[in-house]
């Protein structure tokens, strides 16, 4: 994170201190607006779960689908200019509803080591407690492998630039992510 985003940190993790001073910084309007969109895609994904379909395909032999949750999942959320908030909705919410028990989310700090008040807003609406400030290929491999600070996720999600997409391919080609 020092080599790549120019700022060094101390602590990884975004404290619970971190969240609520966050949150408190976004304006009422930008508040209302990110739990509006929350609680559309909430119903949206909600409205998509099926419940497990039971076939009997001959006499006596029962088939069935049923949906899974991945059990840890790693969402990655792009820095650069403007709070992609709105990514950190679409990718909390649906792993929320389906149920993943481990969600990691990793975000690029700014000059100064600070997340922005609405991707913390977002994520803390979400029901995403667990942040790391640690952004580009370098927080996938976190997420991939495992640190001592980051934990080692089965599946990654979320948009970045070449570096980020090329991380993800490669985890996923050993199999790890």
């Amino acid at each position: 994170t020092e080599r790549f985003d120019g700022v060094r940190i101390e602590n990884m993790a975004v404290s619970e201190s971190e969240i609520k001073n966050g949150c408190l910084e976004v304006d009422s309007k930008l508040k209302d607006a990110i739990n509006t969109a929350r609680l559309n895609i909430q119903k949206f994904h909600e409205n998509q779960k099926q419940p497990v379909r039971k076939v009997e395909t001959t006499p006596g032999v029962t088939c069935w689908q049923r949906s899974e949750a991945i059990e840890k999942v790693g969402l990655y959320i792009p820095g650069g200019s403007a709070p992609l908030f709105s990514t950190v909705l679409m990718l909390a919410v649906p792993a929320v509803v389906a149920g993943c028990k481990d969600i990691v989310l990793c975000t690029p700090p700014d000059k100064n080591g600070k997340i922005h008040p609405a991707i913390l807003l977002a994520a803390h609406l979400s029901g995403i407690e667990r942040i790391f400030k640690v952004g580009g290929a370098q927080a996938v491999a976190a997420m991939g492998y495992g640190t001592e600070s980051i934990p080692k996720v089965d599946k990654i999600f979320g948009p970045g630039n070449s570096y980020v997409t090329a991380a993800k391919q490669l985890i996923s080609l050993e199999g790890t992510a």
